[in-house]
């Protein structure tokens, strides 16, 4: 059977959702993790879905895209097919044509798994590497320590505070609590949860949303921030160490998050909670450089 691209509807995102939980690794290079699906889920299912593109073989799933963002093509593959020579050329033919409905003409970027067969295939079509980032990870297999500060697990009551945090934290961000509250329907926020952190005031300092992919797999920060008013005391670090808590709390077997190698100050964050660095990561553009932004 030939290669078949697809895009699943709103009904179908509980499966897309599925499939990459199943190829969460932690021996694996950092792809696409049902935590980046919950996230972009707080524009609702609609949107959601219509930015989701999945390749399938033989009515097996073999590779999950994201668009997130104009441009922006975000990638995981099933652990057997990242070096598939079929799904890697029709991977890259459905990339590189705007007909095909996954890019759009001119510039775009593509972010794969990076010992994905994708990579090689689009150099050799004049596709570049962009700018590094840094993915961090921590081992969740002793207990993590006391983050020093007041966590507060946010539910429907604090929606305002956790998203009030996310837009104090985030020059540009739009989040509100109705955006919480549509991120919070979808079926990867049962294995979620979102974290504020309360300074000496009681004032809200720092919030995390944290992703399981289930037990006995790699866990997912997205997104960590830290109010600007309350910057330089540490709160960053106590909330990275409360979320990998969260994490072990909900079985991962390890905690990760991918950070811009520019953004020294962050890498040095989750590196102070425990997190250690692996080899930096890029995604290939072409025509521009596309960097990618998150609120």
């Amino acid at each position: 059977m030939a290669m078949m691209l697809g895009k699943p509807g709103a009904d179908g995102l509980d499966e897309v959702a599925a499939a990459l939980r199943e190829w969460q690794d932690d021996w694996a290079p950092i792809q696409l993790h049902p935590g980046d699906l919950g996230w972009y889920r707080r524009f609702g299912p609609a949107a959601t879905a219509a930015a989701v593109r999945t390749w399938s073989r033989d009515g097996r799933m073999l590779a999950v895209g994201l668009l997130d963002g104009p441009g922006l093509l975000r990638l995981a593959l099933a652990p057997d097919a990242r070096r598939d020579e079929e799904l890697a050329r029709r991977l890259a033919e459905d990339v590189t044509g705007p007909e095909r409905g996954v890019l759009p003409a001119g510039k775009a970027s593509v972010d794969a798994p990076a010992d994905a067969l994708l990579h090689d295939l689009l150099a050799e079509d004049g596709w570049d590497t962009d700018e590094p980032w840094t993915p961090l990870r921590r081992d969740l297999a002793e207990p993590v320590e006391d983050p020093g500060v007041r966590i507060e697990v946010a539910g429907p009551r604090q929606a305002s505070v956790r998203a009030a945090v996310q837009r104090a934290a985030f020059d540009g961000s739009t989040f509100t609590d109705g955006n919480w509250h549509a991120m919070a329907a979808g079926a990867p926020y049962a294995d979620a949860r979102c974290l504020i952190a309360y300074g000496d005031r009681g004032d809200a300092v720092a919030a995390v949303t944290v992703w399981s992919a289930g037990p006995g797999r790699p866990g997912l920060l997205e997104p960590m921030g830290v109010h600007r008013d309350h910057r330089g005391r540490g709160y960053g670090k106590a909330i990275t160490v409360a979320a990998a808590a969260a994490l072990r709390q909900l079985g991962s077997s390890s905690a990760m998050v991918c950070t811009p190698s520019s953004n020294t100050g962050a890498v040095a964050t989750y590196a102070s909670a425990g997190f250690r660095r692996l080899p930096e990561v890029r995604d290939r553009y072409r025509n521009e450089v596309r960097v990618r932004y998150r609120d």
